[in-house]
C-alpha cells in the first residue's frame, strides 16, 4: 500500500496467486460481468452499455451500513499479450464521465478510479496476479473500513475469485 502525498488516499498494489486457475480462465472470469453478479457479494448492480460507440460499465457496490453505496462508470479493455514468449493477460480500467449515466440519489459516484491487472501462468496449473488499484470513494470513509479493505477485503476477493474460477470451469 502506498500513501501518495498528493491526494492523501491509498493506492493498492496486490501480488497474489490463484492455484489451479489458469490465466486465461482467470481473465475470462474477471471479464464476465454477468457471472460476477453471482459470486461477488458486493455487487448491487452491474452492466455494460454502449454510449456513442464506446462500451461503458456501470457498477454499484454495496457498502456496509451506515455508509452509502458507491457507483462507478468506467471503461475497460483486456488484451492477451506475448512478452518474450510469456502470455500475459492485461486488463486496464479507468473512470469516465458519461452524460447518459447520471448520478443517482443516495449513491456516491466514484469519479476517480483506475486499475491495472496482469495475469500470467505460475509455471504450474495456476496463475500469478498483479493488480494496481486506486479510487477516491468520496465521503468520509472510517479508518476501520480502509484497514479492513487492505487486510481482509483483498485476500477475501482473491479467495472468492479462485472459487469463481473453479465453478466457472464447470459451467463451460
Amino acid at each position: 500500500i502506498l500513501f501518495p502525498q498528493q491526494s492523501g488516499l491509498y493506492e493498492y498494489k496486490i501480488f497474489g496467486g490463484l492455484a489451479d486457475c489458469p490465466p486465461k480462465l482467470c481473465a475470462d472470469v474477471y471479464m464476465d460481468l454477468d457471472f460476477r453478479k453471482q459470486w461477488d457479494q458486493y455487487v448491487k448492480e452491474l452492466y455494460e452499455k454502449t454510449y456513442d460507440g464506446e462500451k461503458v460499465i456501470y457498477w454499484e457496490v454495496k457498502y456496509p451500513f451506515p455508509l452509502s453505496n458507491r457507483d462507478y462508470v468506467y471503461i475497460r479493455e483486456c488484451r492477451e499479450m506475448d512478452v518474450d514468449g510469456r502470455k500475459i493477460w492485461v486488463v486496464l480500467a479507468r473512470s469516465v464521465s458519461v452524460p447518459q449515466c447520471p448520478e443517482k440519489p443516495g449513491i456516491i459516484r466514484v469519479k476517480s478510479y483506475k486499475q491495472s491487472l496482469a495475469i500470467e501462468s505460475d509455471g504450474k496449473t495456476g496463475s500469478k496476479v498483479y493488480m494496481y488499484y486506486f479510487d477516491n470513494p468520496g465521503g468520509m470513509i472510517p479508518s476501520w473500513l480502509v484497514n479492513w479493505a487492505a487486510k481482509s477485503g483483498v485476500p477475501a476477493f482473491l479467495k472468492d475469485m479462485q472459487k469463481a474460477c473453479c465453478s466457472y470451469s464447470k459451467r463451460t
